[in-house]
This record gives structure tokens, C-alpha cells and sequence, in this order.
């Protein structure tokens, strides 16, 4: 009996020591978890700053300036001018615009671009015009007119489209829907620039304020929102 209470203790032992190492290795896994989960989203910020870092200023035209030919856009169209040699003909040219990619250049040549257009156009509403015979003006009807393109291909540098401005002028002359998501659009951007609350940010915290009201027996944990 001595020698099985001494087996016995033996296994309580060891028993004890592989409890006490799992709880450690339980601990330091949950820490590591922790870790990472704080990490994600520091790692996440710096990943927006450097993206934000990276945008370029839009040119006069909500646009950019490239190396081989110039874009600009409103909400509605995008505007590209691609120079070519003086005394150009027109059918020496190749512009071939398609739902959703651009090719222009001169026929027999390397194209001056040729690439998958930011978002989907209306083919049928695109035109283009040789001018002076030593400029390409092409004009891109945008499929959604409600939003800035980034940039004109994708792949190519990119725009901070909250730096894009439309003219005032015209806002008069879109349609009821379309101004109005414009107009939200606008606030968000200088809401956002201000650190402050967006438009769809503001309506949930009313109705989240309101939903409160009409519950006031219940209990809501700080900061609640509605998703």
C-alpha cells in the first residue's frame, strides 16, 4: 500500500506540474492573442495613413497630369487629352473606348495608353475629336455620376478624391437624386476633414438617442450605437 501511495502522490505530481505548464502556456497564448488583436488595429490605422500618404493632389480638372496625357473629371464625365505629333491625321489614330477599358494611341505603334478603365462608362455617350491635328480630346461618360474615379485606369496613381471639387455652378443642373447624394457626399467630406461625425453617423446616434427614449427601463453598455 506504501508503494501505491507513493505512485499515487508520483502521478498527483506530474499531474499538477502539466496543469500548472498548460495553465502557462493558456496564459501566454491568450497574451499573445490579446497582442495581436491590439495590434490590428494600429496596424490597420497605419495602413489608411500611408494609403492617404500616397494619393496625389487632383489638378485643376479633379484630375492628374501624366506623363504622356492629362485627365479631368466632373461627376458626370471624365475628359482625357493625349498630345500627339504635330500635323496628325486623324485616321492615324487609334482611340477605342469599351465599357470598361481605354486603348489610344497612333495606328502601328506602342499605345500611349492602353488599360482597364477605373469604373464602367457608357460606351454609346463617348466621343472623341482630333484638335489642331496635335491633340486627342476624348470625353468618358461615367456610368455612376455620383462619384470621383481615383484614377483613370486602374492601377495608375491615384487621386484624394476629398480634394476633388465640382463646380458650383453645375450643381443646379443635375437631377434631384444625383444633387442630393452630391451634397451628402460634400458634408461627409468636410465632416471628415473636421474629425466630426458623417451624415449616416449622425442618423444613427438620433435614432439610437430616440430608441433610448422610448426604453428608458433598459440598459445600454457606454458608447452603444446602432449598426
Amino acid at each position: 500500500m506504501a508503494i501505491l501511495s507513493d505512485y499515487e502522490e508520483d502521478q498527483q505530481h506530474q499531474q499538477s506540474s502539466s496543469s500548472s505548464l498548460s495553465s502557462k502556456k493558456d496564459i501566454i497564448l491568450a497574451e499573445k492573442e490579446a497582442d495581436a488583436t491590439a495590434k490590428k488595429p494600429e496596424e490597420e490605422e497605419e495602413k489608411e495613413k500611408q494609403q492617404k500618404e500616397n494619393k496625389l493632389v487632383p489638378n485643376k480638372d479633379n484630375g492628374l497630369d501624366m506623363e504622356n496625357y492629362s485627365w479631368g473629371q466632373s461627376l458626370q464625365e471624365v475628359t482625357v487629352n493625349v498630345p500627339v505629333p504635330q500635323g496628325t491625321k486623324s485616321s492615324l489614330l487609334l482611340c477605342d473606348i469599351k465599357t470598361n477599358s481605354l486603348k489610344v494611341g497612333l495606328k502601328g505603334q506602342p499605345p500611349i495608353i492602353d488599360g482597364e478603365l477605373f469604373k464602367p462608362v457608357k460606351v454609346d455617350d463617348c466621343i472623341w475629336s482630333l484638335e489642331d491635328k496635335k491633340m486627342i480630346n476624348i470625353l468618358i461618360c461615367k456610368r455612376d455620376q455620383s462619384e470621383w474615379w481615383k484614377s483613370l485606369l486602374k492601377g495608375d496613381p491615384e487621386i484624394d478624391t476629398q480634394k476633388a471639387e465640382p463646380e458650383p455652378s453645375k450643381l443646379s443642373d443635375l437631377d434631384s437624386e444625383t444633387r442630393s447624394a452630391v451634397e451628402k457626399m460634400m458634408f461627409d467630406q468636410r465632416q471628415k476633414q473636421m474629425g466630426l461625425p458623417t451624415s449616416d453617423e449622425i442618423q444613427k446616434e438620433q435614432l439610437m438617442k430616440q430608441f433610448m427614449a422610448q426604453n428608458p427601463n433598459m440598459k445600454f453598455p457606454p458608447g452603444a450605437k446602432f449598426m
